[in-house]
């Protein structure tokens, strides 16, 4: 047997071990010695920016005269992944034309199991949804992240 060579493998090993633990250690000290960057959310709430692609909540913008876009085609509804919309319309007569017309009633949005996937906002013909910014969706209640969008006081 041959226990020359086999003490140079161990010690080998030994100094091999030893010099993957400086390395780790060196990495560990450098992070602990560099300053640190820390954003105080609740006290810089004023101030933060989030940025314009963020995906906030689900809103319904307002056209010029005040009214919401929305055409009631439900193709948003259609296309949502996990049923997060749901659309409550209305066949009404118009009144100058005398065709019937689909109207919105109800445009219920459930914050609770949208996924942010925006593919209700690309689908729509009509730009009557969009993402805002807004981040602060914690509630006790999971019944309050449902949201009729079309009415001014849900929130």
């Amino acid at each position: 047997m041959d226990t020359n060579n086999t003490n140079q493998s161990y010690l080998r090993r030994i100094i091999h071990g030893l010099a993957t633990l400086l390395a780790g250690l060196k990495v560990t000290l450098t992070e602990f010695f560099t300053r640190k960057v820390t954003e105080e959310y609740p006290a810089n709430r004023d101030t933060l920016v989030m940025p314009g692609r963020f995906r906030g909540t689900l809103y319904m913008p307002l056209d010029e005269n005040g009214r919401n876009k929305c055409t009631a085609c439900g193709l948003c509804e259609m296309t949502c992944p996990n049923d997060t919309l749901r659309l409550e319309t209305e066949m009404i007569t118009d009144a100058g034309t005398g065709r019937k017309k689909k109207v919105l009633r109800r445009y219920r949005y459930d914050l609770g199991s949208c996924m942010f996937c925006r593919l209700c906002v690309d689908v729509c013909p009509a730009d009557a949804i969009a993402f805002d910014t807004k981040f602060e969706h914690a509630v006790f209640n999971r019944d309050k992240l449902v949201k009729i969008l079309n009415e001014t006081d849900s929130e």
